[in-house]
């Protein structure tokens, strides 16, 4: 009965594209929460698939030899030190006493005076960790949630940009109605909330759920932003499209 479910399992994941060779264990969840001495279907599985795991799929690679980057979830005062911005390192490796700008609307020059992760002082942080970095000169009313932390010159704010997008369907969650020029939806970068303005061309000048198409877009302010960089479209509780920079104009 257990190959039979392998079977069909395997079959299904080649219809999507997965390699023949991808290891299936067998083993039951339940079993390894509810039984008191270890079996080989219950613990023993998840043991064993906690080993296909750490075997099998290999470690992302980590961007640390690019230029510093940390998007700001939340700020902080530390009393009697200065300001502290907290949020996850998207690339690079940042030192105690390294320069660093704080790009939001405009661009602020400041120096990263200490490192603190789950309590825990550190001498860097590099891609992957989510890090407390105690800024110099910089107020904590002059940071809020999306502006980034960066190496000196690595990145910009724009305010305009082209982008490639897709609409979602209804069905997938989006608006079942189209729209046109001078629709204003939020943009979500990274963890920066801000609203654009979207401008069509003269040959697609209406949008429909499930279109595909190259958008231009003017955001209320400028925000720090790069080629590449993906973004969500959203309009109150629903998601409508997603897309991903190709231009950045100004």
């Amino acid at each position: 009965m257990k190959d039979l479910v392998e079977l069909e399992i395997r079959e299904l994941l080649e219809a999507y594209g997965y390699p023949e060779d991808l290891p299936v264990v067998k083993g039951s969840a339940r079993s390894a929460l509810e039984e008191e001495i270890e079996t080989e279907l219950g613990t023993g599985s998840v043991k064993e698939l906690m080993n296909v795991v750490d075997t099998y799929i290999k470690q992302p690679e980590r961007l640390t030899n690019a230029p510093f980057l940390l998007s700001v979830e939340s700020t902080l005062v530390a009393k009697g030190r200065g300001t502290v911005v907290t949020g996850k390192v998207d690339q690079g490796k940042v030192n105690i006493n390294d320069e660093l700008e704080l790009i939001g609307s405009d661009t602020k020059l400041t120096i990263c005076l200490g490192l603190e992760m789950f309590k825990k002082s550190l001498d860097y942080a590099e891609v992957g960790d989510n890090v407390g970095i105690l800024i110099r000169g910089i107020r904590k009313d002059e940071v809020s949630r999306g502006h980034v932390l960066a190496t000196p010159g690595s990145i910009k704010a724009y305010s305009i940009f082209d982008a490639k997008v897709y609409i979602l369907t209804k069905k997938e969650g989006g608006r079942h109605t189209g729209f046109s020029s001078n629709y204003k939806p939020q943009f979500f970068f990274r963890t920066m909330n801000i609203t654009g303005t979207i401008n069509l061309t003269d040959t697609h000048p209406f949008v429909m759920p499930g279109d595909s198409l190259t958008i231009h877009v003017t955001l209320v302010h400028k925000a720090p932003i790069i080629i590449g960089l993906k973004f969500v479209m959203r309009e109150g509780n629903l998601t409508i499209g997603a897309g991903v920079i190709t231009q950045v104009i100004s």
